[in-house]
């Protein structure tokens, strides 16, 4: 029996009621297919900030690194804790850290869904810039609270980075349909921009079966409402990846179903997989969270770990569900409902 070590953070809010629920799942799928997860839970979170002033411990990137992956519910309570706070006190260190460069976020409808666009047949895989570009960091502010106060965020494009995250999508787009597209904004942003188009260009080259449109970031938001079928895989920088990301989310039913990966493809240091909603604080805890969003960053999980016959499974097991009409709605089934359809789907199909 093949025995994987998971890093449980549960976070805020609903990320507590959506980690539970995606490892249920799990679990029943790690009995099906004869794996042991061994797993670790880390309760670091708002609440860990209020009482510590950290969110997580200061050796807390070395007490993970020795997982085989890491599993993030959601982190956030605004209220209490400013997200500018809590984003890079816990998420955005453990990404850069770890070198999680590759962002991957799966686009499509899953069967039974009904999303708010007349287009239905589309599949798209988001590959995200995930440790530099516009969320690196430098910058700052002086005069503070004056009338000449300056505030200065600087983004950081390396061609290591750069290159890297681009190889990685040719890479993605040669197993699917062929077609790369490649996200900026060059016609405004003449340095960083121009320079990622360049280097696009210049690896392109290199992948001749592989068909790659350039695009601006406006045109880029158009064509995934108007027409999102065209494209196959999208390759953007941190600041659009995300912005287009949840674009994409709304376009596939919500962010109740948007999965996420944050990985380091070269396996020497845990990758970490999360939903990619916030932690609603207002329903955590009433059993209304859908937790399809955390079950399919699960799936993605098993496959990252090699694992890539009880992923299908646990995919598939989402799509009997919601074809069956669970989970297709907010606020149609509750939180244990949904995955008790999806773990009996994936025993049904054993």
């Amino acid at each position: 029996m093949t025995t994987y070590t998971l890093a449980l953070i549960p976070g805020d809010g609903i990320g507590v009621d959506v980690t539970d629920a995606a490892m249920q799942v799990l679990d029943a799928a790690a009995a099906r297919f004869g794996l042991s997860l061994d797993k670790t839970r880390f309760d670091w979170s708002c609440e860990t900030y209020l009482a510590t002033g950290r969110m997580m411990p200061e050796d807390g990137i070395d007490q993970l690194r020795s997982f085989d992956a890491i599993f993030l519910g959601a982190v956030g309570w605004p209220a209490t804790v400013p997200d500018s706070v809590s984003l890079h006190g816990l998420l955005l260190p453990i990404r850069k850290a770890f070198d999680q460069y590759a962002n991957i976020r799966p686009h499509r409808l899953l069967p039974g869904v009904e999303g708010p666009l007349r287009a239905q047949g589309f599949d798209i895989l988001c590959i995200r810039e995930n440790t530099e570009g516009e969320y690196s960091g430098a910058g700052g502010r002086v005069h503070q609270g004056r009338d000449n106060e300056v505030a200065v965020e600087t983004s950081i494009f390396t061609r290591k980075g750069v290159e890297r995250i681009l190889r990685f999508g040719f890479e993605q787009a040669r197993a699917r349909r062929k077609h790369l597209t490649s996200v900026t904004k060059s016609n405004a942003q003449k340095y960083s921009m121009v320079f990622w188009d360049e280097v696009t260009r210049e690896l392109a080259a290199e992948y001749p079966d592989v068909t790659v449109s350039p695009m601006h970031i406006d045109a880029m938001a158009a064509k995934m409402v108007m027409t999102p079928q065209d494209l196959d895989v999208v390759v953007a920088s941190n600041l659009f990846g995300d912005i287009l990301t949840d674009l994409g989310a709304a376009i596939q039913g919500g962010l109740g179903f948007a999965a996420s990966a944050n990985i380091n493809p070269d396996r020497r240091v845990p990758s970490m997989f999360e939903p990619v909603h916030g932690s609603a604080p207002d329903i955590a805890g009433k059993n209304i969270a859908n937790p399809i969003a955390a079950i399919w960053s699960g799936a993605q999980m098993l496959e990252h770990l090699g694992e890539t016959e009880a992923a299908a499974a646990v995919l598939a097991a989402i799509e009997s569900a919601t074809a069956r009409g669970i989970g297709i709605r907010p606020g149609l089934h509750g939180t244990q409902e949904i995955t008790a359809a999806v773990i009996a789907a994936l025993e049904e199909n054993a």
